[in-house]
């Protein structure tokens, strides 16, 4: 008789306090979009945003009240443009972009606390959340698959 072995748990599941650890580590350097959204509507997020893209990237969309600081500029401009006692939450295009990742290692080295906000500028605007251009605010309608309508946030 042969035994089908199941993908999902050919590796089993860490124990929970293992898996427990290993979730409350993760939320300690990721947040997403939809809380980002909420703290800056609330209006004292009590972070700064920081848009880690080009110029060319930042002049086509950009979040509304994000600070721009290109990634390879983060180790000269960080100290004049950050103030170390207020966390920092960076963002780039979206998942398949690393440079809010390495935006935040960098900080992370000048002694700054730092979050990476998952999805990007991507999901901001796949959200249906408005952002800005050098033509003014913008906001596309929500795409169903990130952001379904009237659903709030993701119920996370």
């Amino acid at each position: 008789m042969t035994t089908t072995v199941n993908p999902v748990l050919r590796v089993a599941p860490a124990a929970p306090a293992e898996a427990a650890a290993h979730f409350r580590a993760g939320l300690a350097f990721h947040t997403d979009v939809s809380d980002v959204a909420a703290a800056l509507a609330a209006g004292d997020p009590r972070f700064v945003l920081v848009d880690s893209r080009s110029t060319e990237a930042w002049d086509q969309g950009h979040i509304p009240g994000a600070l721009h600081l290109p990634t390879a500029l983060v180790p000269e401009q960080a100290e004049r443009l950050l103030d170390r006692s207020v966390p920092v939450v960076t963002y780039c295009w979206g998942p398949g972009c690393n440079g809010a990742a390495r935006a935040a290692l960098a900080l992370a080295e000048l002694g700054y606390g730092v979050k990476e906000m998952l999805g990007g500028f991507e999901y901001w605007v796949r959200e249906g959340l408005a952002f800005e251009t050098w033509q003014g605010r913008e906001r596309r309608a929500p795409d169903p698959l990130t952001a379904p309508v009237d659903a709030g946030d993701c119920g996370c």
